[in-house]
This record gives structure tokens, C-alpha cells and sequence, in this order.
């Protein structure tokens, strides 16, 4: 019996390993998780500035650190949110046209 329940376990870690690797792919590949929204706000000597979600008019913030492109007031976007200290942030920001 112990044999068989070490097998069960085996092959719900493999299933869990397979969709979790899924998920990945969607999110780095197709990019069906990610937000679109309009930069609000920039400084770019002070690193960081706002962003609006096109799809409930939410900001959030983003430093610099977190862009994947070069970003100015009014360029349309797609980011990921990630918590941060102070509520959730704009992660992997990247312009599209």
C-alpha cells in the first residue's frame, strides 16, 4: 500500500509540474496575462511614475527597474502587477503600438 501511495504522489507532482510550466508559457510566451494601460505619468530623473489600466482606469506605480522598454507620458503599454510595499506595482512594462 505504502508503495502505491508513493506512486500517487509521484504522478500529482508530475501533473502539478506539467501545468505549472503550462502556465508559464502562457504568460511569458503569449502573453495573455498581462494588462494594457496608458502611461499617466513619468520622471525620468527621479526613476518612476504611473501607469493607467485600460481596463478599470486603476494607476500604479513603476520604477524604472521594472521597464522592459524606454517609456514616456501617453505611450500605450501592456505590464504585469506585482504587490509591493504600498499596494500592487507595474512589473515588465513594455510599449505597444
Amino acid at each position: 500500500m505504502e508503495t502505491f501511495l508513493q506512486g500517487k504522489n509521484r504522478n500529482s507532482l508530475s501533473q502539478f509540474s506539467f501545468f505549472f510550466k503550462y502556465i508559464m508559457y502562457l504568460r511569458l510566451n503569449l502573453n495573455l496575462i498581462m494588462e494594457k494601460g496608458t502611461v499617466k505619468f513619468f520622471n525620468e530623473s527621479k526613476g518612476y511614475g504611473f501607469v493607467v489600466s485600460s481596463k478599470d482606469e486603476s494607476e500604479y506605480f513603476v520604477h524604472v527597474s521594472k521597464l522592459i522598454d524606454e517609456v514616456k507620458e501617453g505611450d500605450n503599454v501592456e505590464f504585469e502587477l506585482e504587490e509591493g510595499r504600498k499596494g500592487l506595482n507595474a512589473v515588465n512594462v513594455k510599449v505597444v503600438s
